[in-house]
């Protein structure tokens, strides 16, 4: 299987959604398709940055293996190697987790 190599342009970032373990609510396993996404994910690659009118790129604040918490509608998916992925703009990244 090929490993297609992608990086996001300008401001945007690729962001892998971190899965949650099986949820229990009073002894019922929720089934996959009736689970919230996660808000979570890693973000894979990162775009070199925003630029100004000047052509002055600015960099993001973001960078590939961040774990990052971003809003319920952000981005957009697509599948990249059968893997669903997020693309979407630094903007949209609500803060970065540290542990």
């Amino acid at each position: 299987m090929a490993t297609t190599s992608f990086t996001p342009l300008h401001d945007r970032i690729l962001v892998r959604r971190t899965e949650e373990g099986e949820t229990m609510r009073g002894g019922i396993i929720i089934p996959d398709s009736a689970k919230e996404k996660p808000q979570q994910g890693e973000v894979v690659s990162v775009g070199k940055g925003k630029s100004n009118d000047e052509g002055k790129v600015f960099p993001l604040d973001v960078k590939a293996g961040d774990t990052i918490l971003f809003g319920k509608y952000s981005g957009t998916e697509i599948k990249l190697d059968g893997e669903e992925l997020l693309i979407m703009r630094e903007e949209e990244v609500l803060g970065i987790v540290s542990k």
